[in-house]
């Protein structure tokens, strides 16, 4: 690797290259993550749609399936985080990664147990608030990135949070190889988190019948829609959303209170601890009444199209990026691709000089 690709992030990790996996929920397994950070990456286990008290076992499996450094990704305004911040802490997890409305004190504890803290945001000025808070990286997200995104493109939104903070950018939304590496650390970040890649790759749990639809979008079938909660999602356009587009708020209204009951039972969170969470949502995303409601749709509509293989009744989170994947590789070989020719594009301009 070329000393172009060892950077700060790098460093501060422990990793052999400057790619993340991302903690994607219902996709980021203990086998996932465990390829991910076997082939040099850093994976992190997504704990946002495990019960907070199974995280820990979650965790010590990863262990068993890798010596590398890993991380740990959860919503820190969701009811349980005290309890994953926890088992972050008492397994000795390289890193957190954290997004909506941060939290200072769980923050200050994990740093002060010397916890890696890497949020990750969709505006320059949440990214500044993140540094302010104690992070240690920062993933920043443009529009071209999968699931809950914001509106900025990616080139810019690099640039403008490199020049704004001191800690080192990892770029997110619309990677997935040596290229786009390379164009990442000219817009000055230091890495690059890909999610999508990720989704297709071998070790990936994603049912065969999700797949196959990633892999057969094309970029015009890559849409953000505000149907599914409320707020904008980059999704692989289907059935679904097609049909929660055309529908009135009295078929979403009806439709969050099912997943509402159903995200209870899978997380065996009280409804007290919903409404908590519901409403730190509310006010950091600054929601109204009936999108709060509809927040409830995604993860357990994420869970049919992501775990249960069903993508015509559950939805399908991806990025830009899915328009043109075309292949299933093994982790090892993704990872190896990318460096290969992140090193040759390197190679390549330096001759151009």
């Amino acid at each position: 690797m070329t000393p172009a690709l060892e950077t700060r992030l790098t460093q501060l990790l422990g990793t052999r290259t400057p790619i993340l996996q991302t903690g994607m929920g219902w996709v980021a397994t203990p086998p996932l993550v465990a390829a991910a950070c076997n082939a040099g990456a850093m994976g992190f286990l997504a704990a946002a749609t495990i019960p907070p008290m199974e995280v820990e076992a979650e965790i010590v499996k990863l262990k068993a399936l890798t010596s590398a450094p890993f991380g740990v990704n959860f919503l820190m305004d969701a009811p349980g985080a005290d309890v994953i911040a926890d088992a972050i802490i008492r397994q000795g997890v390289r890193a957190a990664g954290y997004n909506r409305a941060p939290k200072g004190p769980l923050i200050a504890k994990l740093k002060a147990a010397g916890v890696i803290c890497i949020p990750t945001c969709g505006a320059q000025k949440h990214a500044i608030k993140a540094e302010a808070l104690g992070a240690d990286a920062i993933i920043v997200q443009g529009s071209e990135g999968g699931g809950h995104t914001g509106v900025v493109p990616t080139s810019l939104l690099v640039s403008q949070c490199a020049d704004a903070v001191s800690v080192p950018i990892i770029a997110a939304g619309g990677f997935r190889d040596g290229r786009g590496l390379v164009a990442a650390l000219a817009l000055g970040a230091e890495g690059i988190a890909m999610g999508t890649r990720f989704v297709l790759t071998a070790e990936s749990p994603v049912p065969t019948a999700s797949t196959d639809r990633f892999l057969a979008a094309k970029i015009a079938d890559v849409l953000i829609t505000t149907a599914i909660d409320g707020m904008p999602q980059r999704v692989v356009v289907n059935e679904l959303v097609r049909d929660l587009e055309r529908s009135g708020p009295a078929r979403r209204l009806v439709l969050s209170l099912r997943s509402a009951l159903a995200l209870r039972r899978q997380t065996g969170a009280r409804i007290i601890d919903l409404l908590r969470s519901g409403l730190a949502m509310r006010a950091n995303e600054r929601l109204t009444r009936s999108q709060m409601l509809m927040a409830a749709n995604a993860p357990m509509l994420a869970k049919k199209g992501m775990q249960e293989g069903d993508p015509v009744n559950g939805y399908l989170p991806g990025g830009s990026v899915a328009g043109v994947i075309e292949d299933r590789p093994t982790c090892e070989e993704l990872v190896s691709r990318i460096i290969e020719e992140a090193n040759a594009t390197l190679e390549k301009l330096a001759k151009r000089g």
